[in-house]
């Protein structure tokens, strides 16, 4: 398909145009459907949104880049700074967590990684962040990777954990991303979906 100067770069697989275009539907206008469109964008964009994916967004949702860029930005889900590694860890530091012992946990993380807060292991495995109470203060302190809670955490715990993490392939980055796209579907539009990603496979 060629493209005029004024369109940017279009990176959605043909399983993402189609979700997109029926997640478009449950929604009075187009404005309403940046946010599910962005989680579509993190997942193909391998778990961030750099420029390019919010430019793809503005222009399938036809609203202009300043306009998806400011909510991308409000809200800390979406990962705009910058990539993270293929495994996002997020420390939650609220009162509980904290009166629970979170600090230990941030400065085992930090001196197991050998990173700090924010940074990604040199070797693009791991990102460690800070995050606001993930309301599961009976299990604190807590951690979330993914869509996974997990805690109440200790040294032990976490080794475990990282071992677990180094092994599998998947992002969990990019499968969080997925896993709250398919919810907004109906299952005969996921089957839509699937039929549009395997007609270009086969």
């Amino acid at each position: 398909m060629s493209q005029s100067s004024d369109t940017p770069t279009l990176r959605f697989s043909p399983k993402a145009v189609a979700e997109l275009e029926s997640l478009k539907t449950h929604y009075p206008n187009l404005k309403a459907c940046i946010l599910p469109a962005l989680w579509i964008a993190q997942r193909e964009y391998g778990g961030h949104l750099p420029p390019e994916a919010i430019a793809e967004v503005a222009f399938r949702l036809k609203r202009s880049p300043a306009e998806v860029q400011g909510v991308a930005t409000f809200y800390s889900m979406y990962n705009t700074e910058h990539k993270p590694g293929r495994h996002m860890i997020e420390v939650c530091t609220c009162l509980t967590c904290h009166v629970c012992g979170a600090s230990n946990i941030v400065a085992y993380l930090e001196k197991k990684l050998g990173i700090k807060m924010g940074e990604t292991t040199p070797d693009g495995m791991f990102t460690l962040h800070g995050v606001e109470c993930l309301n599961a203060c009976d299990r604190a302190p807590l951690i979330q990777v993914g869509d996974e809670y997990h805690g109440p955490m200790d040294e032990a715990k976490i080794d475990a954990l990282l071992e677990r993490l180094r092994n599998e392939p998947e992002s969990k980055v990019v499968a969080l991303a997925d896993a709250i796209v398919q919810v907004h579907l109906k299952e005969e539009e996921r089957e839509k979906a699937r039929q549009a990603a395997a007609s270009v496979q086969s």
